[in-house]
C-alpha cells in the first residue's frame, strides 16, 4: 500500500495536488491511502510500502512551520517520493536551507541519468518559489541551476521540485513499481 501525504493548508487544494496522484495509482490499480501530514501516525507508516509527499500552493508553507512532523523520514527506510514542497522537507531535514527563485510553466530539463524512468531531455511543469541545495547525501539528476530531482545516496528518498502529476505521470508510475 502506498501512503499519500497531502501537505495543503486548504482543502481546496487538495483537487489540484493530490487527486492527481491518487488518479494516477487508481489507474495502474495500486492500492493507497491518503492522510493530511498533521493526522499522520506512525500505524500510518508501519502500514504502507512507500511514501509520496505531494506538494501544494505556491503560497502554502505553513508545512514548514511543523518540520517535526516530518522527522520520521530520516530514518525511514521504504521508498520514499517528495514531490516540490515534500522535497523541501527534504531538504530542511538534511540541514539545507530555502532560496528563493519563482518558475511556474512548463521547462525542459535534461535527465543526465536514468531518474525514475526518465532519462534525457523532457518538458516538465515547475510551481514554485523556493528551493533548496542539497547536501553531498543527495545526487543530482539534472543540469540546472536549481535541482530538479535528487535521491539520496544510501536510502530509497527520491525528490522532484517540478510536479510530475501535471506533465509526467510516468515517474509515479515507475515509483509505485520499486
Amino acid at each position: 500500500m502506498i501512503l499519500i501525504i497531502n501537505l495543503c493548508k486548504e482543502k481546496l487544494h487538495y483537487y489540484e495536488f493530490v487527486k492527481p496522484v491518487e488518479d494516477i495509482l487508481k489507474k495502474n490499480k495500486k492500492t493507497f491511502s491518503t492522510k493530511h501530514y498533521k493526522q499522520l501516525n506512525e500505524n500510518d507508516l508501519s502500514k504502507c510500502d512507500k511514501v509520496i509527499i505531494c506538494g501544494t500552493s505556491l503560497k502554502d508553507f505553513e508545512y514548514l512551520k511543523n518540520l517535526d512532523k516530518f522527522n520520521w523520514i530520516k530514518n525511514f527506510d521504504k521508498s520514499l517520493l517528495a514531490i516540490c514542497g515534500g522535497m523541501q522537507i527534504v531538504g530542511r531535514l538534511w540541514g539545507s536551507r530555502m532560496r528563493d527563485k519563482v518558475e511556474m510553466g512548463f521547462y525542459k530539463e535534461n535527465f543526465q541519468q536514468n531518474f525514475l524512468g526518465m532519462i534525457g531531455e523532457k518538458e516538465v511543469y515547475h510551481l514554485h518559489n523556493q528551493y533548496v541545495i542539497f547536501p553531498r547525501d543527495f545526487t543530482e539528476f539534472t543540469k540546472s541551476e536549481i535541482p530538479q530531482a535528487v535521491k539520496h545516496k544510501t536510502k530509497e528518498i527520491y525528490g522532484v521540485l517540478f510536479h510530475p502529476e501535471v506533465r509526467n505521470k510516468e515517474l509515479i508510475e515507475e515509483f509505485a513499481k520499486l
